[in-house]
């Protein structure tokens, strides 16, 4: 069993495909580094700065799998791949800026590095390369990437927003999820058996596992987020919580205490709620969530969104591709294990 990159433990059985996979992302990594060259060489450090401290490169991944269904090597794959991952960078760069996140791939963020003024346009930067890059793959292509961007956007100022009174908050932060995640990994799932000539049902097959997938791989985040060190998941631990974001354990949390009024889920909702810049009380925060069966709760819907993932393969033919797309859910549950 041979595990494929850095993406974090996802094995494949079958040669063919894992040399098809191998050197669709070495031609991913190629066309990041050229495209993120500027004739200014600050601009070049700066938008190189996550792309050579690494990452899963999820996206990309599930580009080159999507792609087996038709042409894995046909001309608009690798580019589609190289948008998704841009488009991705862009977000990671603003989300620092707004987060006022320090650690980003286990390496200081832009942010940090350089001030909150460079990180935003430098994530501008790379939204321009990926547009410049999308031109040429046609309208349909340009027109997947301005609907998906708009729902993330959308996404992203709902959760900023929170939902409006008498709406469940956990249902408004799953929306918020498919929106700010979900519809960028789906177009991922999209571009890769599009540009590769697939069958428009297979298409369509593969647009809606990615938008579970993301969405899992999204609440495998809030579990990390507070169950992990930094070394596991290359930012600093309770960085959500310190920016008093409600992901879903503390979404579960609040649900647990409103129902049931235990005291000492009370208790832990008015510490959530208060300043968290103090590092003793961000510690006590995370050391009773980490025990807290809200945080069970959370990797249990992770679970049932990568469940709900992988049925939609169910009516792609069996083959290499299909096994690999159904380990990768596995992949994104172990993530928050």
């Amino acid at each position: 069993m041979t595990v494929v990159g850095p993406f974090f433990g996802l094995s494949v059985r079958d040669q063919a495909l894992e040399a098809d996979v191998q050197a669709g992302l070495a031609a991913v990594e190629e066309g990041l580094i050229e495209a993120t060259k500027s004739g200014v060489p600050f601009i070049t450090e700066a938008a190189q700065h996550l792309v050579k401290a690494g990452g899963k490169r999820f996206r990309p991944l599930l580009v080159s799998l999507a792609a087996q269904f038709g042409d894995p090597y046909a001309p608009g794959v690798v580019p589609s791949a190289v948008v998704v991952e841009l488009t991705h960078l862009a977000t990671l760069y603003h989300d620092d800026v707004m987060d006022e996140a320090d650690v980003r791939r286990g390496v200081p963020s832009a942010n940090v590095n350089w001030g909150n003024s460079v990180a935003v346009l430098t994530g501008d930067f790379l939204f321009s390369r990926a547009s410049r890059i999308l031109a040429d793959l046609g309208p349909e292509a340009v027109r997947i990437q301005a609907e998906a961007f708009e729902r993330l956007v959308t996404g992203q100022i709902l959760e900023t927003a929170g939902p409006q009174n008498g709406r469940d908050p956990i249902d408004h932060y799953l929306d918020v999820l498919a929106g700010k995640t979900g519809s960028l990994v789906a177009v991922a799932g999209r571009y890769g058996a599009m540009m590769s000539g697939a069958d428009e049902r297979i298409v369509e097959i593969l647009t809606h596992y990615g938008e579970r997938l993301g969405i899992a791989f999204q609440l495998a985040d809030d579990v990390l987020d507070i169950a992990s060190d930094s070394h596991e998941s290359g930012k600093t631990p309770g960085t959500d919580l310190r920016e008093g974001i409600p992901t879903l354990p503390v979404l579960h949390l609040r649900a647990r205490a409103a129902a049931t009024g235990d005291p000492e889920d009370l208790e832990l909702c008015r510490m959530l709620e208060g300043d968290l810049d103090d590092d003793a009380r961000h510690a006590e925060v995370l050391r009773r969530l980490r025990a807290h069966p809200a945080l069970e709760q959370a990797r249990r819907d992770t679970v049932r969104y990568a469940e709900e993932a992988r049925a939609t393969l169910a009516p792609l033919p069996a083959c290499a591709a299909r096994t690999a797309l159904e380990e990768l859910c596995d992949a994104v549950v172990h993530r928050a294990g």
